[in-house]
């Protein structure tokens, strides 16, 4: 079973739209029910609910994020993984400091597709900044698909046809 983390700063707003994202993505393919995805936020406070702004961009694409919950990260999380997912490059060095035996699973989302870019953080912004951070996880994801089948090792014999 391959289990993805996408990992932020707060887990209020970027990696739940990342989880959601992937979760919609993945339950497209005939190997939907094998895959466990996660989000967790590098300084979270347990138990905060998504950002507004983000659940209303989720919405809109027919996602829920009503029902998330912040979560902090932890050693099992990144253990239990196999594919860890940050948002900015400060995330992905302190991830593969603090988890040296796991530096080989963890990655900048932006690599997927073979860029090095962090995700800009909409918090504090307007609506468009939301919409803007979901439309460029989207596209990443989309597109990255391929390479996540990669690194965690599935057969994209999985995918739907």
């Amino acid at each position: 079973m391959p289990t993805i983390l996408f990992v932020c700063t707060a887990n209020m707003c970027r990696s739940p739209m990342a989880s959601a994202i992937f979760k919609d993505l993945v339950s497209r393919r005939e190997d939907a029910h094998t895959w466990q995805v996660e989000s967790a936020g590098v300084w979270a406070e347990d138990g905060t609910p998504a950002i507004k702004g983000a659940q209303i961009v989720m919405t809109e694409r027919g996602l829920d994020l009503s029902d998330h919950l912040s979560r902090n990260l932890t050693r099992s999380m990144v253990r239990d993984a196999n594919l860890v997912l940050s948002m900015e490059s400060g995330h992905k060095e302190a991830l593969q400091a603090e988890f040296p035996q796991y530096a080989d699973r963890i990655y900048l989302i932006s690599e997927l597709v073979g860029k090095t870019h962090d995700i800009r953080d909409p918090v504090g912004g307007m609506q468009v900044d939301y919409e803007d951070t979901a439309r460029e996880l989207e596209r990443i994801l989309s597109e990255g698909m391929a390479r996540i089948e990669s690194l965690v090792g599935t057969a994209s014999a999985g995918s739907a046809a």
